[in-house]
């Protein structure tokens, strides 16, 4: 059980470094330091765009809309470092009811 928590947290920061990558590269965009006209920036846009989508999307769903502004990434980053608590917790847990 400890290792299927462990590959969670695992890929729970995955995650998480996937979703402040792209928002860095959207901020780089935005702001004209990088282009889509590359082919390299456009193919790697794409990819975590098309990675970050489903999580985003539900999420969009709910929030108002504030224009350009876009929260979406931060309610998923919210979201995961929950999650992460919560499995550190329940490793704790199940390490500790292991040993009694």
């Amino acid at each position: 059980m400890i290792t299927i928590l462990s590959i969670l947290q695992v890929l729970l920061t995955v995650a998480q470094w996937i979703i402040i990558i792209q928002a860095i590269l959207s901020w780089l965009i935005s702001f004209n330091v990088i282009n889509t006209h590359n082919d390299t920036v456009r193919a790697i846009w794409t990819a975590l765009d098309r990675i970050t989508e489903p999580f985003y999307r539900p999420i969009r769903r709910i929030l108002p809309d504030f224009g350009a502004l876009d929260l979406s990434p931060l309610v998923v980053l919210l979201i995961i470092w929950c999650l992460q608590i919560a499995i550190g917790r329940l490793a704790l847990w199940w390490v500790g009811a292991g040993a009694l």
